[in-house]
Order: structure tokens, then C-alpha cells, then sequence
């Protein structure tokens, strides 16, 4: 599975989301950044972003995902 289709997939589920999406053979590293996230913990921005990769983690298509989430404010500072 390549990168930008990954990123299209998580944009696609996540309101108003930028990604960006690296890959090392199946294990794919991902910062999203949406104020979708806002007010959540840590746990809850990966849950959602799983749920939008899940049928491709589930099929073997992704064999891991590193997730580092954050809501727009939160990017700016880093």
C-alpha cells in the first residue's frame, strides 16, 4: 500500500485533517494533525485514527501503524 493512498484513506475520515505518511515496508508512521482532536486524550486521536485504517490493518495491507496525533494548536507549538 503506498503512502499517499494511506493519507488519502485517514483524510477521508477524519474531519478537516492534514497527514502525513511515511513507510518503511509495511510499518507506516503518520502525524495527523485536525482540531477534530480537540479536548481528547492521547489514547481517544489514535482510536480514530485507526477506525479509518482498520480494514487495511486487519487484511495485512499495513502491518503497523505509528500514530502521532495532534489538534492544530498543538502542531504549531511543536
Amino acid at each position: 500500500m503506498e503512502t499517499e493512498e494511506v493519507k488519502q484513506i485517514i483524510e477521508a475520515g477524519i474531519a478537516d485533517c492534514e497527514a502525513q505518511v511515511t513507510a518503511d515496508g509495511g510499518k507506516y508512521t503518520t502525524i495527523v494533525v485536525s482540531d477534530e482532536f480537540e479536548g481528547k486524550t492521547l489514547l481517544a486521536k489514535q482510536k480514530m485514527v485507526y477506525a479509518t485504517v482498520n480494514e487495511h490493518i486487519q487484511s495485512g495491507a499495513i502491518h503497523a501503524l505509528t500514530i502521532k496525533a495532534y489538534t492544530k494548536s498543538e502542531w504549531a507549538e511543536q
